[in-house]
């Protein structure tokens, strides 16, 4: 294990694991125990290969050109809900400042990392008026021509007729898939390979800044964003 790294990736989160000296002591053992409770994982400080990767993994990467939204869900990858009983307040406290009506981590979520993504960030910019739904972020912001870093990206989930969907950010592409960082993927805030041919709507907010050489259609106003009904989720 490399806990110098480890204590830095730590520090730059905001927990405080003592000197970075590469020395387990009972300042780091509270920060990683600090680190595993807003994670909603059990705080036993135990460090183990998988809980290091994702301290390292969960590091904010450098600032994201100015797309602050972006910047806000790379700090939040490894984000993971509560198996069984019980939720992570941290999701439940996206839906609470965002008004959002929000049971318990069972419900899913990726429309709700998106909000709050979003909205944490990007305070001007109008929200889908139910975005627990996936498909309804087709109606988000304006479209664009082409995917690029932070663009929302809509799918359909099940079949293009089944009113499923999921949604997130996209993070590069390979031949046949996007990379999509998003929540509620295998449970969490992960990075995640959907097929291209599943792609629905590629939105950009508002309120950001136009991006060179894309295609932005006149932006849709407020009034126009119709709720999905609840099958359409």
């Amino acid at each position: 294990m490399d806990l110098l790294k480890m204590q830095r990736s730590l520090k730059a989160q905001g927990y405080y694991p003592g000197p970075l000296d590469g020395i387990w002591g009972r300042m780091t053992l509270a920060a990683v125990q600090e680190f595993q409770t807003r994670q909603g994982l059990t705080a036993d400080g135990i460090l183990t290969p998988d809980l290091e990767n994702l301290i390292v993994l969960n590091e904010p990467a450098a600032t994201s050109n100015g797309m602050v939204w972006m910047d806000e869900a790379r700090r939040l990858m490894g984000t993971r809900e509560v198996t069984g009983r019980g939720s992570n307040r941290t999701i439940l406290n996206w839906a609470t400042e965002l008004g959002i009506p929000y049971g318990d981590d069972d419900i899913p979520w990726c429309g709700l990392f998106v909000a709050h993504c979003a909205g944490a960030t990007l305070p001007s910019e109008p929200l889908p008026t139910n975005p627990l739904g996936a498909r309804q972020w087709a109606k988000f912001g304006q479209p664009i021509d082409k995917p690029v870093d932070g663009a929302i990206l809509v799918f359909w989930r099940v079949s293009k007729s089944s009113g499923l969907g999921h949604v997130g950010f996209y993070d590069g592409e390979d031949k046949d898939a996007y990379r999509v960082l998003g929540g509620n993927q295998s449970n969490s805030v992960s990075i995640a390979r959907v097929a291209k041919d599943r792609l629905i709507a590629t939105r950009w907010p508002t309120t950001a800044r136009a991006i060179a050489g894309q295609v932005i259609d006149k932006p849709i106003p407020p009034e126009h964003l119709q709720q999905l009904s609840q099958n359409e989720r």
